[in-house]
């Protein structure tokens, strides 16, 4: 098993998982935003970009047959600003992947997609059917992965499963980066700082434990499933509910700071897994609440190690 991104957020959370479950494992990550202290110990390591032609000499010496693709330019903004560096990346980054993994007769491919490419919703729940709307150089380019997918399946017989993720939160998730409203607010009220909320606090969104989603990948690896698949909860959150049920587990009392809203900002979000359901019999475990405890204990473990 190769995990590309595995010292990251997701990534590193799903070598937990395969790792767990005594599957042998190797990471590949270029330490740009992942974390050498989130690698797990039993996980033979490469300090390699994906842009990087030394891939296929890992891919050759370690002849995985699976590939968890994590490894992406995960900024929506810095994909806006720098649109040539995010296609780089999550483009070609991925055809160098796609490539090393046809040498080695890769079996199966399953790769991490994002609700980013749907745009602003035209109904409610998203199904894998609806229609794709994209707002942002990150939304192309994780979408394009899908077709060069689909592409390499039918051209290799590479089966691939892509995972298109709702807003993912949990232990190790970075306050810096996309989407990653639960880690600020945790960071901030922990400090006794008071949160920004844009608008009114009332958009909805659809909060999915990153637990739930390296089990998602797990069931994708086992099955023989293909394809494209929400992982998702398809509950409705607002951004004042996740709030205020942060506080209530901290037991603080901090009021959040309401600012104008921001450009761009979709409305209302949220997804259905009926597909997932259907073809992996995944399905998510996890409440917000039950999430959200156990993603706090990670941020106070954090902030006690900074004051020791």
């Amino acid at each position: 098993m190769l995990v590309t991104g595995g010292a990251g957020f997701i990534g590193s959370n799903i070598v937990d998982l395969l790792i767990e479950k005594n599957y042998e494992v190797c990471v590949i990550d270029s330490l740009i935003h992942g974390k050498r202290s989130n690698i797990n110990p039993k996980a033979k390591f490469y300090e390699v970009d994906i842009r990087d032609k030394k891939v296929i000499e890992v891919f050759d010496e370690y002849r995985p047959d699976f590939v968890v693709h994590n490894a992406a330019q995960i900024s929506v903004s810095n994909s806006v600003k720098d649109p040539v560096n995010d296609a780089d990346i999550n483009i070609m980054g991925t055809i160098n992947i796609l490539e090393a993994a046809k040498k080695c007769n890769v079996k199966k491919i399953i790769y991490p997609a994002s609700a980013a490419i749907f745009g602003e919703p035209v109904y409610l729940p998203i199904d894998e059917k609806h229609p794709l709307d994209m707002i942002s150089g990150y939304g192309v380019s994780k979408h394009t992965v899908e077709h060069y997918l689909k592409v390499y399946k039918s051209l290799n017989n590479i089966d691939y499963v892509s995972l298109r993720y709702s807003n993912v939160y949990g232990p190790r998730q970075d306050s810096s980066g996309e989407g990653g409203v639960v880690a600020i607010f945790c960071e901030k009220m922990l400090n006794d700082e008071s949160p920004f909320i844009y608008g009114d606090g009332e958009q909805i969104r659809d909060f999915v434990f990153v637990e739930d989603v390296a089990k998602a990948n797990l069931l994708a690896i086992e099955s023989n499933a293909n394809g494209i698949m929400n992982i998702c909860t398809n509950n409705k959150v607002t951004v004042n509910d996740l709030f205020e049920t942060i506080r209530n587990v901290l037991g603080k009392d901090i009021k959040a700071t309401y600012t104008s809203e921001r450009e761009g900002d979709i409305k209302n979000s949220y997804m259905t897994y009926k597909k997932a359901k259907d073809s992996l019999g995944w399905q998510p475990e996890t409440t917000i609440e039950e999430g959200l405890r156990k993603t706090i204990e990670y941020y106070k473990g954090i902030k006690q190690d900074n004051n020791n």
